[in-house]
C-alpha cells in the first residue's frame, strides 16, 4: 500500500527515502516540495530525479484532506470543513490579524473528554487524525489562502506563505492523540517544512499531566491550559478529566513544563459562563490559585451552541473578573469573539462526527445535575 508522505517526519521520511536507495538530502527536497511549495504531484517536482519520481509514483502519495465545505465570516475568518473519509469532517479555522495569520487545528474527529460547555464534545468521538490530517490542515490552509491572496493581489506574510501561527485548539484533546500530534507539531517547526517558531505554535490541554510531562521532553512548545475553573468542584463538573488529574497536580504540571518552554509563562484560558465561574469572590481565588506559576490569562466569552444549558458572561461581569486579576498582578486578555456567525468561534467547532456514544443523550440530563458531582479519588 502506499505511503501517505503526508504522515512523515523528517525522522521518518528520510527513513523512507533511504530505503528506496537514495540520498539523504532528497527527502530534505521532498519536504520543502510538500511542505513549502504545496506541491502533491511527483511529476511537478522539478529538481528532483526523473528515476525518484517514478519510484515515488509507485510507492508513495501526497494525500491532502478534500474541502467539504468553506465559510468567510464577516470578520474576515475562515472555516473549512475538511474530509477526513467514513462520512465525517473536522474544521479548522483561520484567523486573520493585522500582524499574523492563525490557524485553528484540530487533532481528533470530535472529543472523549465531554467538557460541558464545548459543542465538540456534545458531538462524541470517532478517532484520532493521523499526521497527515492534521498538518494537512496547516498545508491546505496555506494552499488556499496564499492562492487567494495572489488572486487579490494581497501580501502574505515574510515566509510567502499566510499561516504565521498555529493553535492546536480545533477539535479534540491534542494529547489524547500524542504520537501523530508531535509528529505534526515537528513538521510545524522545521525549518524544510514550515519553520514556525515553537513561540508561535501553541498546544492546548485540558490538562492530561501524564502527556504534559512527555511534551515536554519531547516537543516543548507553547502551552496553554484550558482551565476554566478556580477550584477543583467547578472544574469537576465542566471539565471532567479534572477528577482524574486535578489542579493541584495540574498546576505541579505547568511549573515541570516551564522549565523546557520556548515562553517563560503558561497561558490559562478561562471560559465566562454566567453564574458559574464568573463572579468576583472566583476571580480573586482564580488570583490565588495560581499565583506560584508564572502565567497569563486569556477570558473567553462562551460561544453559544444549542443546548447548551449555559449562557455568556455579561460584559461587565466579564470586565470585574479582568480588573480583579489585573489587580492581583497579572496579565489579562479578553479573546475577542471571531467567527461566531459561523460557528467558528471557540468552543463552537462540531464538523461531521457519526457519534458512536450517547453523549448527545447524556450530556442533555447531564445539565440538568450541573450542580452535583463526585469526585474521583487521585491515585
Amino acid at each position: 500500500m502506499p505511503v501517505n508522505l503526508l504522515d512523515l517526519d523528517a525522522e521518518h521520511l528520510a527513513r523512507f527515502v533511504a530505503e528506496m536507495g537514495e540520498k539523504p538530502f532528497r527527502a530534505k527536497q521532498l519536504m520543502k516540495w510538500i511542505h513549502q511549495h504545496g506541491e502533491s504531484d511527483f511529476a511537478a517536482m522539478t529538481d528532483i530525479a526523473k528515476s525518484f519520481r517514478q519510484k515515488l509514483a509507485e510507492q508513495a502519495v501526497i494525500t491532502i484532506p478534500g474541502m467539504l465545505a468553506e465559510q468567510v465570516a464577516s470578520d474576515g475568518t475562515h472555516k473549512w470543513l475538511l474530509d477526513v473519509g467514513a462520512a465525517n469532517g473536522v474544521e479548522a479555522v483561520f484567523i486573520p490579524e493585522d500582524d499574523r495569520g492563525t490557524l485553528c487545528v484540530s487533532s481528533q474527529v470530535g472529543c472523549a473528554l465531554e467538557c460541558s460547555f464545548c459543542s465538540t464534545a456534545r458531538q462524541g468521538f470517532n478517532r484520532n487524525l493521523s499526521t497527515g490530517e492534521i498538518i494537512g490542515q496547516l498545508w491546505w490552509a496555506n494552499h488556499r489562502l496564499s492562492a487567494e491572496a495572489a488572486r487579490l493581489g494581497d501580501a502574505v506574510n515574510e515566509s510567502g506563505r499566510a499561516v504565521s501561527n498555529v493553535v492546536m485548539m480545533g477539535m479534540g484533546e491534542p494529547l489524547a492523540n500524542y504520537d501523530n500530534v508531535v509528529a505534526a507539531l515537528r513538521l510545524m517547526l522545521d525549518d524544510n517544512a514550515y519553520g514556525l517558531s515553537r513561540r508561535r505554535v501553541t498546544l492546548s490541554t485540558s490538562g492530561l499531566v501524564p502527556a504534559i510531562d512527555r511534551l515536554r521532553e519531547d516537543c516543548p512548545v507553547a502551552l496553554a491550559i484550558s482551565l476554566h475553573a478556580p477550584n477543583d468542584h467547578i472544574r469537576d463538573q465542566i471539565v471532567p478529566i479534572n477528577r482524574k488529574y486535578p489542579l493541584k497536580v495540574l498546576l505541579a504540571a505547568c511549573l515541570r513544563y516551564l522549565e523546557k518552554a520556548p515562553r517563560d509563562f503558561i497561558t490559562f484560558e478561562y471560559i465566562m459562563l454566567a453564574g458559574i465561574n464568573d463572579q468576583p469572590e472566583h476571580a480573586r481565588e482564580l488570583a490565588q490559585l495560581v499565583r506560584d506559576v508564572p502565567c497569563k490569562f486569556n477570558l473567553i466569552p462562551f460561544n453559544p451552541f444549542p443546548d447548551s444549558g449555559y449562557n455568556r458572561s455579561g460584559r461587565d461581569a466579564i470586565l470585574v473578573f479582568r480588573d480583579i486579576l489585573i489587580d492581583a498582578g497579572y496579565v489579562v486578555t479578553v479573546r475577542k469573539v471571531r467567527g461566531d456567525d459561523i460557528d467558528a468561534a471557540c468552543g463552537q467547532l462540531a464538523g461531521k462526527v457519526q457519534d458512536r456514544t450517547r453523549r448527545k443523550e447524556k450530556a442533555a440530563a447531564g445539565i440538568q445535575n450541573i450542580n452535583f458531582v463526585g469526585r474521583e479519588k487521585h491515585a
